[in-house]
């Protein structure tokens, strides 16, 4: 008789694609501070998730960076890693969308024409105070 695998396990006995990523991408976005990939590690563990390898927290971290999930900053020999910000992470999705289009005024519009009118305005008032900032300069 085989051991039955654990929850977040599919029956192969892997884990399902995307689990452990979302696993540390939470880890990260609760922490204050940048984490070393051994601290994610030891938080994964102590969360009943592994054991891991520490090469497999490093490549699913460089992966998050990767995607734009995550930065990074040099401490010493490693990198020490944070959660990018929902709004960021918004913008980049936003501006990826853009790039993947050739037509660039039709995506906009499209976007213009679904804000509600506190959102339009918002984006005016931004827009506004862009001007003025470029103005400064």
């Amino acid at each position: 008789m085989g051991v039955a695998p654990r929850r977040d396990q599919e029956p192969s006995g892997r884990r399902r694609a995307g689990e452990l990523s979302g696993e540390v991408l939470e880890i990260l976005r609760k922490s204050a501070n940048a984490l070393t990939p051994a601290d994610v590690q030891q938080q994964l563990t102590a969360r009943g998730v592994g054991p891991l390898a520490y090469t497999t927290v490093v490549t699913t971290l460089s992966r998050l960076h990767e995607q734009g999930l995550a930065e990074r900053f040099r401490t010493g020999r490693a990198y020490a890693y944070l959660a990018v910000a929902d709004s960021a992470l918004a913008a980049r999705r936003m501006r990826r969308a853009l790039d993947d289009h050739d037509d660039r005024d039709a995506v906009l519009a499209s976007f213009v024409q679904d804000l509600s009118s506190d959102d339009e305005r918002r984006l005016r008032t931004l827009l506004a105070q862009l001007d003025a900032r470029d103005g400064d300069r």
